[in-house]
């Protein structure tokens, strides 16, 4: 990784990045705690709302911001969207009722929904070589990583000295670096226009989605990782409180124990994905997944006892590996399945598909854990996350080559376009190439008729 550093500009990006992470996760900390001051036992519910709201928002904000992604000068818009989710989280600690809460968050999450696949989208433009995007992925799952390990641990040491209302000013203070070295950094504005209109391009994402298998496949493994991710996100703090009989300081450290499970499996992942793609990396972190959600199931019906500490530790730990082995190589799987100028689209649309599956889960999360306890709500949750899994099997063909030799029929595409394709008869050109879903191959080639493209 000490090459990719040496690229100024990466290196400023990711520090950019680090440095809202870290904001960020001070932030889970705090609203969990925020959520549970106001509504105590029903904070698991609080929290589901507000997730909730959370994953409206993206999903229905970033496809449009991936359709006019390429209008706008990238350095400037993200330095804003940075300054706008600081300015947010410094209102959070003046919040008294529960509906503050939910205004809050749908207008912090706005200004994520539009930052996140624009700052996607940007690595491949600076980091062009292979090795070097495959390796920037798994820096930046790392450093998701390390934020949910050191932002819990901080936050436990801050709270043991003040109120952890003065986290949101350590996430307001985190987005301020960042949009200071985002300011730094010379980012390259999109050199290529999608094509269509505004409807066309809003949805070329989804399309893209629908027509390729190993996308297809993704989509369950999204499910899986929401379905894991909502035990984390929204049942974490009223586990540790209500069951556990732990402090603030226990919720920090099992957060810490997840975040700590998914730095291990990232650090591995780089080497590994070199040498067996990313199909079987991301399947085994789903078996691990349902394994953690599994675990989880067995815990919360265990009888009492101090070995469930290290139970649960185990548990988080568990299902942060299994994340990481899913979201690690995802970015790259988008950079295989899309031309450049689509990519933003893909990204985008990437970003609001796997938040529709948190859509689904966050509120079974909330609300379910309210109505009937932590089994009912987890044994729910592992129910979908087999399901995602069974979809990505069946789903992401076991033979899935770059390059696929199709056939285009005469007629159908610009000469110009064809390159080194051979006229097989009066009829078809043959064609090899990296495929992917655009305007001249809109559909996936079947294994027994090679055929992109019809009349």
């Amino acid at each position: 990784m000490s090459t990719l550093f040496r690229n100024r500009d990466y290196l400023r990006l990711f520090t950019a990045q680090v440095s809202g992470l870290f904001g960020t996760g001070l932030t889970t900390v705090a609203l969990g705690l925020l959520a549970y001051e106001l509504a105590g036992g029903a904070a698991a519910a609080v929290l589901g709302t507000a997730l909730t709201i959370k994953m409206v928002v993206y999903v229905t904000v970033a496809p449009i911001v991936g359709a006019y992604a390429h209008r706008f000068p990238r350095r400037a818009f993200l330095t804003a969207l940075h300054l706008v989710r600081g300015a947010i989280v410094l209102a959070l600690p003046f919040v008294d009722q529960i509906w503050q809460i939910y205004v809050l968050i749908a207008v912090l999450q706005t200004a994520s929904a539009a930052y996140t696949p624009t700052y996607q989208v940007i690595i491949p433009d600076i980091l062009p070589d292979e090795r070097d995007y495959t390796r920037a992925l798994s820096a930046t799952q790392l450093a998701a990583t390390m934020e949910t390990l050191l932002s819990p641990m901080l936050a436990a040491a801050a709270l043991t000295v003040m109120s952890f209302h003065w986290l949101f000013v350590g996430t307001a203070i985190g987005f301020g670096v960042s949009a200071a070295l985002v300011l730094a950094t010379r980012i390259p504005n999109a050199t290529a226009a999608p094509e269509g209109s505004f409807r066309e391009r809003i949805t070329v994402g989804v399309r893209i989605f629908a027509a390729t298998p190993r996308l297809r496949g993704l989509l369950g493994l999204n499910l899986v990782v929401a379905a894991a991710g909502s035990v984390i996100m929204v049942n974490t703090v009223n586990y540790v409180r209500d069951t556990l009989g732990g402090t603030q300081s226990g919720v920090a450290m099992l957060l810490a124990a997840n975040g700590f499970g998914t730095m291990i499996i990232a650090l591995a992942l780089p080497r590994v994905l070199d040498r067996v793609g990313a199909r079987p990396v991301m399947l085994t972190g789903a078996a691990t997944l349902i394994l953690g959600l599994v675990s989880g199931i067995a815990l919360s019906a265990a009888a009492a006892g101090d070995w469930r500490w290290a139970a649960a530790i185990a548990v988080w730990a568990i299902i942060g590996s299994g994340t990481a082995a899913i979201l690690t190589p995802t970015g790259q799987v988008l950079r295989r399945s899309s031309q450049p100028a689509d990519r933003p689209a893909l990204f985008a649309a990437q970003f609001s598909l796997s938040h529709l599956a948190w859509l689904l889960t966050y509120p079974i999360a909330g609300w379910l854990t309210t109505a009937a306890g932590f089994t009912a709500t987890w044994v729910t949750l592992a129910v979908l996350a087999a399901a995602g899994f069974t979809v990505a099997v069946r789903m992401w063909p076991r033979k899935d080559p770059e390059e696929i030799t199709h056939l285009h029929e005469v007629g159908t595409i610009a000469p110009t376009r064809l390159g080194d394709a051979v006229r097989v008869d009066e009829r078809f050109f043959r064609h090899t190439h990296a495929y992917v879903i655009d305007t001249d191959h809109p559909r996936w080639p079947q294994p027994n008729r090679l055929l992109a493209t019809a009349a």
